[in-house]
């Protein structure tokens, strides 16, 4: 039987993932710590504490994929000359508009790929949280097994 002790100590592991708004790695650091001190009191939130650690360890590996794709396309979006918009306003007021580079529709696409993540980062987390306080137990879609 799962008691409301319970139900709340696996509900305030997924919402310590919002602390990365306050604390740098808080998102680890909050969830791990309450993890560590009640794994062993309950089933229940030990299987709650492993989910929202191995989401957020997914989340960080595949924001770190899409970084080390975006960034070269956007480096080298750079290096090839940025005219898109060109603005000369000390001579005469002249606004020049060329066709963007294939690269920034790259990097454009794969940010709009992060900000869906993040805000499907953010659903779920809500949703694990919810889950939670009902007793239930959840499986955050996409997650790596890191802790078994």
């Amino acid at each position: 039987m799962i008691d409301n002790h319970q139900k709340n100590l696996a509900t305030f592991i997924h919402l310590s993932t919002f602390t990365r708004f306050l604390i740098p790695f808080g998102n680890f650091i909050g969830p791990l710590v309450l993890w560590v001190m009640n794994k062993d009191k309950s089933e229940f939130v030990d299987a709650h504490g492993k989910q929202a650690i191995n989401f957020q360890m997914s989340i960080l590996l595949y924001a770190l994929i899409i970084g080390m794709v975006t960034i070269p396309f956007f480096i080298f979006n750079l290096i090839s000359g940025f005219d898109f918009l060109d603005i000369n306003t000390f001579d005469s007021i002249r606004i020049s508009i060329t066709k963007p580079s294939p690269l920034l529709y790259i990097t454009g696409g794969l940010g709009f790929l992060a900000i869906i993540g993040f805000i499907l980062e953010l659903v779920f987390i809500v949703k694990a949280a919810l889950s939670a306080r009902d007793g239930q137990a959840f499986q955050y879609p996409l997650t790596i097994k890191f802790l078994k």
